[in-house]
């Protein structure tokens, strides 16, 4: 068999580092190709990596058919899953992960409101007939059962969606690169690109001062009510190591976000519920 590689799918997972991509090599060496590559009709959809150097070194492997795939987007959630269900991936890269089948998911939801709105359309009732049954439609996993699934928190994932929307391609990597934390870097990214870009630049202490100033910039405009009615008082982090600074003020975005975030998901399942039954 030919085996084809589609390159939506090669990029679609984020590459192995050079050092994972060694260690796999030297294994492949070793012990031979262990894992079947998978493949969707004859397109290579796991295993890129082990492919290519068992090409380069003329090392056997086996390959295994995947017949449930019905389209590109099986693939990709397959894709998803697969890989979420690995150990070795950071959290970042689990919440993008998650954000991507999000997207996929409430594509499918509305497409699937869309078809039973137009096969109701065609078979509309005659007067005095039954009201046609409705394909029932894949219901959208909320943002709780995505994050679920990540084994992330709703607010953590909400950070990693802000930093894809708003964070430049620098500190994006910083993030992957564990320079800063993903709660740092959310903070981070609501700077101009340039302060960014400065901060990236000088390095893992410019990118926690930067973060530091944003929090206690927020703390200081917030109305005095506010303030005096939250439960949790102003921290100055300035005498707290950095960690520990960091996990305290997750803690509080994690408060302040909850309300928000659990009105959100009841938004968007009444949307697809409308649409489903309109």
């Amino acid at each position: 068999m030919q085996i084809k590689i589609n390159d939506v799918l090669r990029a679609y997972i984020e590459p192995l580092t050079e050092s994972e991509y060694q260690a796999l090599e030297r294994s492949i060496l070793s012990e031979g190709c262990r894992d079947a590559l998978v493949l969707w009709e004859d397109v290579l959809v796991d295993g890129h990596n082990r492919y290519q150097i068992c090409q380069q070194h003329g090392i056997p492997f086996k390959v295994v058919e995947n017949t449930s795939f019905r389209n590109l987007e099986d693939v990709k959630l397959w894709m998803i899953d697969n890989n979420l269900g690995r150990r070795s991936i950071s959290d970042f890269q689990r919440g993008v992960l998650a954000l991507r089948k999000k997207e996929i998911m409430a594509a499918r939801a509305l497409e699937l409101a869309a078809e039973a709105a137009a096969e109701d359309a065609r078979i509309a009732p005659q007067e005095g007939d039954a009201a046609p049954k409705k394909p029932a439609a894949m219901p959208l996993a909320s943002r709780e059962d995505i994050a679920r699934a990540a084994r992330l928190s709703t607010a953590t994932l909400g950070q990693i969606e802000k930093i894809q929307k708003t964070a430049t391609p620098e500190l994006v990597e910083a993030v992957r690169a564990g320079t800063i934390s993903i709660n740092a870097a959310a903070t981070v990214a609501s700077l101009p690109e340039d302060a960014q870009l400065a901060a990236v630049a000088g390095g893992k202490k410019e990118l926690q001062k930067a973060a530091k100033e944003v929090r206690e910039l927020r703390a200081a405009s917030r109305p005095a009510k506010e303030a005096k009615e939250s439960k949790a008082a102003p921290v100055d982090y300035g005498d707290i190591p950095t960690d520990v600074a960091e996990l305290r003020a997750e803690n509080i975005a994690l408060r302040e976000k909850n309300a928000a975030l659990l009105e959100e998901i009841t938004v968007l399942q009444r949307r697809i519920s409308e649409l489903v039954n309109a």
